[in-house]
């Protein structure tokens, strides 16, 4: 006679879903660096708190607004207000992505709030492109080891990306080539959305049981999904920086023409370059013969390509707008230094 009470053996399916978890990921990275190289066990694990620790604030932020929206039942307004404005909501993504002081894994819970809500993918496109490129810090940095006129061709290239990310996904959307494009989530109805008959919110959640229990629900769901999300694009983020360091990569592009600009582009998309140490970087690669062109599209390259920028968009969204989102970045880093190069 079997013990009914006895736990349940995990079946192999379940072991290989756990396996494939972004923690065991996370972990095994972790242990193969202990066991290879020890001594750097520790610089990449404090490498990886210390940005997880300057993210988790607006992360909470984030996580608390969308959990309140849900709750209320406001994702039905705020999708509808996007479906009927897509072309302005392009705009004003790209406008916001480019000039908010948010850098790449900032925006990852805002991202997946917007596609939680019901945000169309061209709006959310242009954001997610603009948004690692340029913010307040930056450019300050940017204009003081490039000067101005690089800082502020930057963040202009950070708000043209958005709109010709933005409307050329818009393009593809309609043409029925992006349909279904969020991976798939446990559904997390709780049963208290928006009046169907009136398609409004309640926004004094406080005062139903229900929707502070989905609150509360939705808030930790969404906080564990970019906390393993997070944890693992921050541990590959500080392996790529100490084992292959950006400075040996950026050495290879150098020279005048076309021809630098696009393969500054292609070398920059896996070299990921904080905007806060590209500018100095970039400075003497100048110095050294490197072109404006070549730097510009070797900057746009490494933010748009940047690990945390990457890991949530192959989180939340299915392989094909991951690989249009590159094919975007990589495409719009080439016209950015093309049009850098000819301007300036």
């Amino acid at each position: 006679m079997t013990d009914s009470t006895a736990p349940r053996a995990p079946s192999v399916g379940e072991i290989a879903k756990r396996l494939r978890s972004p923690w065991t990921a996370s972990a095994l990275a972790l242990i193969t660096v202990a066991v290879l190289d020890p001594t750097r066990l520790a610089t990449i694990g404090t490498d990886a708190l210390r940005a997880f620790a300057g993210t988790l604030p607006f992360i909470l932020v984030a996580v608390a607004l969308v959990a309140y929206l849900k709750a209320s039942g406001a994702e039905t307004l705020i999708g509808r207000a996007f479906e009927r404005r897509e072309a302005s909501a392009i705009v004003l993504a790209a406008l916001f992505g480019g000039l908010a002081p948010f850098c790449s894994c900032e925006v990852i819970p805002f991202v997946a709030g917007l596609i939680a809500l019901g945000a169309p993918i061209a709006a959310i496109m242009a954001f997610w492109l603009a948004s690692p490129l340029i913010d307040p810090g930056s450019l300050l940095i940017t204009a003081a080891a490039l000067d101005w006129p690089f800082a502020i061709g930057k963040a202009t290239a950070a708000v043209g990306l958005g709109l010709f990310g933005g409307f050329a996904t818009m393009a593809l959307s309609r043409a029925g080539l992006l349909a279904n494009v969020a991976k798939p989530r446990p559904k997390q109805g709780c049963g208290c959305g928006a009046n169907p008959a009136t398609g409004r919110p309640h926004w004094r959640i406080w005062t139903e049981a229900a929707r502070r229990q989905a609150f509360r629900h939705e808030g930790w769901e969404n906080l564990v999904f970019l906390t393993k999300w997070l944890v693992l694009a921050y541990i590959l983020e500080a392996l790529l920086i100490t084992y292959m360091p950006a400075e040996m990569i950026a050495s290879v592009v150098g020279g005048t023409g076309a021809g630098p600009i696009a393969l500054s582009a292609l070398v920059g998309m896996p070299a990921y370059l904080n905007s806060y140490v590209a500018p100095a970087l970039l400075a003497g690669l100048m110095e050294q013969g490197m072109s404006s062109g070549a730097a510009m599209s070797f900057m746009v390259a490494g933010a748009v390509s940047s690990i945390p920028a990457m890991a949530a968009v192959w989180a939340l969204v299915k392989p094909r707008v991951f690989a249009l989102y590159l094919g975007l970045g990589v495409l719009g880093a080439i016209l950015a230094g093309l049009v850098f190069q000819a301007v300036v």
